[in-house]
């Protein structure tokens, strides 16, 4: 079977366009990969590289077909500007979000069978007026459901987060027990439906150093996380923790589980790209389409040099390949 995957390169001025030329080198197999982006970004972008790119434009009405080396199908987006390797252009932010949004529609639409995100750049999308956290809430807003997961996952170890792209400062705030019983919810439905594990087990991190050390290190975990980790428990679900951060991590536990979560981004997250950082996936569950990412940022200052490694990026389109055939199991 043939896969139709979308990939919307990000940051024009990052190595999005750059990943793209680079897989038109060695594509991955049984997938047609549709690139939704302005086709001029795309040619420079793969002279500057030296990369020798034929383009074509992406047909819906026909059937899907695997991508042939050397060559590209392109949903042909207008940009809003120049664009120059490495040089951040707000101009160019309306540009991004759309080939988002015409993703996603397509997705919904069942035209697509998963969408592979580049990197963006959070900063220059809001300095031109736009209110934007990151891909996972804006899928999310697009899909119109109220919550999603960012999940990222490498070998041996799969990371969700309670709270995403939100100051430090306003977590012990954001943290509730409807967030974590709708976190918890989305996280074992979805290693369920979408990657194919029977009774998930799931591990749950405290808020706070020892996991509150009983209460006297703060009360999030006794008042909030544990009660609602008791009514999954009750309901014979496999759910554990609170657990200390700084030890939730033991390879031994890890082994008897399927994912943990963590309360916020810089709590989970760096262990994670410690461990597989260039061949991990960033995965958002809760949406009604497929989501796959890859683990790094816009890097602009490789942008153009062709010095960019693809690892991330083809474990995203195998992890969306992978997820696509669950859901239509």
């Amino acid at each position: 079977m043939i896969h139709r995957i979308a990939i919307t390169p990000g940051e024009p001025a990052g190595i999005g366009p750059d990943i793209c030329a680079l897989l038109s080198k060695e594509p991955p197999e049984n997938t047609e990969l549709v690139v939704i982006s302005d086709t001029e970004i795309l040619k420079e972008r793969a002279n500057q590289l030296g990369i020798s790119l034929s383009i074509n434009s992406f047909e819906q009405s026909k059937e899907p077909v695997a991508c042939s080396r050397g060559k590209l199908s392109v949903l042909h987006v207008d940009k809003k500007s120049n664009v120059v390797a490495g040089q951040l252009n707000a101009d160019n932010s309306p540009y991004v979000l759309e080939t988002l949004k015409i993703a996603v529609q397509k997705a919904l639409r069942g035209e697509l069978d998963a969408i592979v995100t580049g990197p963006v750049h959070k900063g220059v999308i809001n300095d031109a007026g736009f209110n934007f956290s990151g891909h996972t809430e804006y899928l999310a807003e697009l899909c119109e459901v109220n919550r999603s997961v960012m999940m990222l996952t490498t070998d041996g170890l799969r990371v969700a987060l309670a709270t995403t792209h939100i100051p430090l400062s306003e977590v012990p705030n954001a943290i509730s027990r409807d967030l974590i019983r709708e976190t918890i919810s989305i996280l074992h439905k979805d290693l369920e439906n979408k990657f194919g594990i029977k009774n998930p087990k799931i591990l749950v991190s405290g808020l706070n150093p020892h996991a509150g050390e009983n209460g006297h290190l703060g009360r999030e975990e006794i008042d909030v996380i544990l009660p609602v980790i008791e009514e999954f428990v009750s309901q014979k679900m496999d759910v554990l923790g609170p657990l200390p951060a700084d030890t939730i991590f033991n390879s031994e536990l890890l082994k008897k589980y399927d994912a943990v979560l963590t309360m916020y981004h810089d709590q989970g997250l760096p262990v994670l790209k410690f461990k597989g950082f260039g061949n991990a996936v960033n995965v958002t569950l809760g949406l009604p389409i497929v989501r796959t990412s890859v683990d790094h940022g816009t890097a602009l200052e490789r942008a153009g040099t062709g010095n960019v490694n693809l690892g991330s990026m083809k474990q995203a389109i195998s992890v969306a390949k992978f997820i696509a055939n669950n859901r239509r199991s």
